[in-house]
């Protein structure tokens, strides 16, 4: 493990040398020492090490992980430092303006595209809702199907404010709030901000926006899903934008997809923003309603059936305007603001 852990310093010293952003130098935090970083991985292969090798190893992870996260910060001020001196030249105030001068505000591009996102379900026959953004333990996960050890229930993932009410992840659990409400059949998105506590990095963020989709009648089936996805991507982005369809597992969904669009920037051709794959990030996700969540709103899950799905509204706009750091769409950069 020693030889093993050297290597991945060197390597990682070198990369740390090399980049000249601080965006190339978060994503090599994240891919060394975020929770799914080559350092982290290492820390799960301590359990099976022989008892007397374990705190050894526990040692020499750490002692890695510290190296690699102080070149990290190193480098972060270094180019920090050049930033600014080009900053400084590259700028200038210009101190005979005309302050007198002003501009109006606008919609951001998220409350723009999210406006989008609701008028083109609306057109398709969907109601909006409004739900909270404070809710229950049971809305959010009980209901919702999902178990007592999910990995999103942990205070790692999710911002409790007591044991049974936390900021929402998702809004998914506006499902829960318009099923019980017990008027069938439903069609139905909510958008609205949740909650991860997730690290940032281009494309996460501890806030940010979803929009959820439910559908509940008789003789719903999977073929109304992907027709209503393959609607909503071609009115969003155009005939010429493909998708793919991936199998997952969602607790309240089942069976369960993922849809990935082709790469705005290089139309599928594959290039460094989307690793020369030709695929966009993952979309959104969903599939058909679990028999158990309708049966715990009190619908008959033998006679009713559904589908939903839940996108991030920060990719789709991401996705539409050929953005590669969702940080652009929170930061407040008048330069960045005014293009939309």
């Amino acid at each position: 493990m020693k030889e093993q852990l050297e290597a991945l310093v060197k390597k990682a010293s070198e990369a740390i040398e090399k980049s000249e952003d601080l965006k190339t130098l978060d994503d090599l935090r994240v891919k060394y020492l975020g929770k799914k970083g080559e350092i982290t991985s290492l820390k799960k292969n301590i359990s099976k090490l022989p008892n007397d090798q374990k705190p050894m190893a526990g040692k020499l992870i750490n002692q890695t992980s510290k190296e690699v996260e102080n070149k990290l910060e190193d480098r972060k001020e270094e180019i920090k430092k050049i930033l600014l001196e080009k900053k400084v030249k590259e700028e200038k105030i210009d101190v005979t303006a005309n302050f007198d001068l002003y501009s109006s505000g606008h919609l951001s591009v998220i409350n723009q595209t999210m406006a989008e996102l609701e008028e083109i379900f609306q057109n398709m026959g969907f109601d909006v809702v409004e739900g909270p953004e404070i809710d229950t333990v049971k809305n959010v996960f009980d209901d919702l199907n999902s178990p007592k050890n999910h990995p999103s229930r942990s205070l790692s993932d999710t911002f409790y404010i007591n044991e049974n009410t936390l900021l929402r992840p998702h809004t998914s659990s506006m499902q829960i709030r318009v099923m019980n409400e017990g008027k069938l059949p439903i069609k139905m998105v909510s958008a609205g901000r949740v909650f991860r506590n997730d690290e940032v990095d281009a494309t996460h963020s501890p806030m940010f926006h979803q929009l959820e989709c439910l559908v509940v009648d008789e003789n719903v089936s999977l073929a109304n899903l992907k027709a209503t996805l393959e609607t909503f991507i071609k009115e969003m982005f155009g005939d010429e934008m493909k998708m793919r369809y991936r199998p997952h597992h969602f607790p309240f969904t089942e069976p369960s997809l993922e849809v990935d669009v082709t790469c705005p920037i290089c139309g599928g051709k594959g290039c460094p923003a989307c690793s020369n794959t030709g695929w966009s990030m993952e979309l959104l996700g969903g599939g058909m309603v679990h028999p158990n969540v309708l049966e715990n709103c009190g619908i008959d899950s033998e006679k009713y059936t559904g589908f939903a799905f839940g996108l991030g509204v920060d990719r789709i706009a991401m996705v539409k305007y050929g953005l590669d750091d969702i940080r652009l769409l929170f930061d407040n950069d008048k330069r960045f603001i005014e293009q939309f």
